[in-house]
């Protein structure tokens, strides 16, 4: 079968292989040491899974001296993001949250002392966000792309925000929302931006056709996200994956119906009705547009970053139920 045609099944074997097989660099290591002396919410499987898989989607532009500093820079940002996601889905602390976003906004130092901030928590994140930023000293191109960098990854936290809200208050889901607020969650924009600060041979003139490509793609990873979390975060009281607002939307599921503490009668309806397929199919569509797109850029190959995407689908499907 012709990889443009994926099938709902993928033999996941080789690409968690490759998984395990993952040497994570020293920076990394040590954050993902004190991130599991402070936290039990993800397995050290999330940042060994998702280094393995950068070289997939990373930009041909990135000269070859700053691959590997671009992979870590790229995992640290990950797990930065990652302990900002759970500080709202998993734990529903807001004013952590919050506070912690002023790290990466640099106007106003956060405020450990704050009430009902959660120190600890902060603490992590300032380390992480301090390896992050420091890792980009040296950066060819960082002063022409910072300010878009800053902005991306302030959607991406916005997409955080989003989801929680909308967990909070499942009456106001639409697959809409979600497709354009969501999917910044998987943070496509930003870490493009991080691999055109190393990428010194890029033309600006071609900047808006790769952004114009990353929105297609974007929603391509979330649809892989969506089909392979969405069990784990609904019986976490997570209601805001594509695949359970598209179910509220359509009237599989009520609101009322997610408010209980065993959700299996909720996943077999969600199921038998055939809404996960529809995200399937849509993420066929997706990239059935991206490869058969002619691209005319000469500084970064676009159609590998597309061909790439077909990776990320099948890491995401072979990695259900580990991350």
């Amino acid at each position: 079968m012709s990889r443009t045609d994926l099938s709902d099944a993928v033999d996941g074997r080789a690409h968690l292989e490759a998984v395990d097989q993952v040497e994570l660099p020293a920076r990394v290591e040590r954050l993902a040491d004190a991130y599991d002396r402070e936290f039990d919410d993800r397995d050290r499987f999330l940042w060994r899974w998702i280094y393995s898989l950068f070289p997939e989607f990373t930009l041909s532009s990135v000269a070859d001296e700053h691959r590997e500093h671009v992979r870590a820079q790229k995992t640290v940002l990950t797990m930065y993001v990652t302990v900002l996601d759970d500080l709202l889905e998993t734990h529903g602390d807001r004013r952590t949250f919050r506070e912690a976003c002023r790290l990466h906004r640099g106007d106003v130092q956060p405020d450990p002392d704050r009430a009902g901030v959660d120190e600890a928590t902060l603490g992590f994140l300032e380390r992480t966000w301090e390896s992050f930023r420091a890792g980009l000293d040296g950066a060819p191109r960082r002063e022409a792309f910072g300010d878009v960098f800053e902005y991306d990854l302030d959607q991406t936290t916005n997409a955080v925000e989003y989801s929680a809200v909308v967990s909070d208050n499942p009456t106001m889901a639409t697959v809409t929302g979600t497709r354009r607020y969501d999917a910044h969650n998987m943070v496509m924009f930003a870490y493009a931006d991080v691999d055109l600060m190393y990428s010194p041979g890029f033309d600006l003139a071609e900047f808006g056709a790769l952004r114009d490509l990353l929105w297609d793609l974007q929603e391509m990873a979330r649809i892989g996200n969506w089909l392979t979390t969405w069990e784990r975060e609904l019986a976490e009281g997570d209601y805001s994956a594509g695949v359970v607002v598209a179910a509220i939307e359509d009237g599989v599921v009520t609101p009322a119906d997610l408010e209980t503490d065993d959700h299996t009668a909720v996943v077999e309806r969600i199921r038998s009705h055939g809404v996960e397929r529809r995200f399937r199919q849509r993420w066929r569509d997706l990239h059935q547009s991206v490869v058969d797109r002619e691209f005319e850029t000469e500084s970064v190959d676009l159609g590998a970053l597309a061909r790439g995407m077909e990776t990320v689908f099948e890491y995401h499907q072979a990695s259900e139920g580990l991350k």
